[in-house]
């Protein structure tokens, strides 16, 4: 997978036209900024975890760290990131430009974490490490197929 599948998934429902596609990289949360021109906490990252032998993606603001007794109380295991392989595997995109579109595997869940609801507008990656989607948290619920919103994250409030 990669920004062509990300902007076919989003084209086909209406938000390819939200794509940035930036000349520098947006592999990290700071550098995404920067890039799109915001405040760090409205990036929307994605975060990959091991969970009964499948991956947990969970979307996140930039400023939000995970709590590791929220996550295991949540997903009852601990937090265990999936290393950029197995990131690449059960997503299609490599790590810092992981996102929550057009994921077909079943073993693969995304949830969005409640640091995002505070903002009217966050920019997840579009499939690589150069580009961000402008998205309301509604739409980015609806494209991601997220199964919930939960609160396994700290530091934001």
């Amino acid at each position: 997978m990669s920004i062509e599948t990300c902007r076919d998934y989003l084209r086909a429902r209406g938000y390819e036209a939200r794509i940035q596609e930036f000349g520098v990289s947006s592999v990290t949360v700071e550098l995404a900024a920067q890039a799109v021109g915001c405040e760090s906490a409205h990036i929307a990252k994605t975060l990959s975890f091991a969970v009964d032998g499948g991956c947990v993606l969970i979307v996140c603001a930039g400023d939000a760290k995970i709590d590791n007794p929220k996550f295991k109380a949540q997903f009852h295991t601990k937090a265990t990131m999936l290393t950029p392989e197995q990131v690449l595997s059960f997503t299609g995109h490599a790590v810092g430009g992981v996102c929550p579109f057009a994921i077909e595997r079943a073993d693969v869940k995304t949830y969005l974490d409640v640091s995002l609801r505070r903002f009217e507008t966050v920019y997840p990656a579009a499939g690589n490490a150069a580009s961000a989607v402008r998205l309301s948290c509604a739409e980015l619920f609806s494209l991601s197929n997220a199964l919930g919103w939960i609160d396994v994250c700290k530091n934001w409030k």
